[in-house]
């Protein structure tokens, strides 16, 4: 009697396959990148920040120039990443990008205001009351209307990622004016970081969103910058990737 031809086997496999074999590079891609010196990162940050050009050293693009973003830095720790949160970190990169086109549409000098730190952490928005641009009122803790507008458009960003952990810091410079006796930094900062949660709050972000408000005065100056910098003067929003997350 003849033998029986068994069928073809199904390609199941080869789909499988090729999904571990892509995990794996991107795996790869990460580790190689945590490993490597600032001077890569810094290449990698310029991809963040400028993802359509070609632009390499010594070379001039064919592309408009986007505006330089004060610092938007990736602060990369061997160790640090997670598959997962390297989902969310690509997501908060998209975010990033979005916020950023959102916000030069209507304000093409706005760099001095903002400042994005995308981190193992997650991303860390500062937003710098500086005298040319006000957020708040003269040490108040009231939207001017250039603050406001600025935390309406992070709210309507924020609110399309549900899933991030959000967290909120009101900080001030070193002897900053105060309205009255009773009522210095920590009240100052305080108040300012629960005008911020309320603001985002009424335009999209859901509460159950934002884990945690703290004022920290003047005890946690921004890095490279004396006390008394006006750059200490600011409301610092972190988006926290699930592996950070309480």
């Amino acid at each position: 009697m003849a033998k029986q031809r068994h069928g073809h086997h199904g390609g199941a496999w080869k789909v499988a396959y090729a999904d571990f074999v892509t995990a794996m590079m991107a795996l790869f891609l990460v580790l190689w990148l945590v490993s490597q010196d600032q001077k890569i990162k810094d290449a990698v940050q310029r991809s963040f920040t400028h993802p359509f050009s070609s632009k390499t050293e010594g070379t001039t693009g064919i592309l408009p120039k986007s505006p330089e973003i004060a610092a938007v830095r990736i602060e990369s720790k061997a160790g640090s990443f997670d598959s997962g949160a390297v989902v969310e970190l690509n997501a908060l990169r998209n975010l990033t990008q979005d916020l950023l086109k959102s916000l030069q549409d209507k304000d093409n000098d706005f760099n001095n205001t903002m400042q994005l730190d995308l981190s193992a952490e997650g991303l860390r928005i500062n937003l710098f009351d500086r005298a040319g641009k006000p957020l708040f009122s003269p040490a108040g803790a009231d939207f001017t209307e250039y603050g406001s507008w600025i935390l309406t458009t992070l709210a309507w960003q924020l609110s399309r990622y549900p899933n991030f952990n959000v967290e909120i810091e009101g900080h001030t410079e070193k002897n900053a004016p105060a309205p009255r006796e009773d009522y210095g930094s920590w009240e100052l900062s305080s108040d300012r970081a629960n005008a911020a949660r309320r603001k985002l709050i009424v335009n999209g972000v859901p509460p159950r969103q934002i884990r945690k408000v703290a004022g920290f005065a003047d005890t946690s100056p921004m890095p490279k910058s004396l006390p008394t910098d006006e750059v200490n003067r600011r409301v610092a929003i972190l988006l926290k990737v699930s592996s950070q997350k309480p």
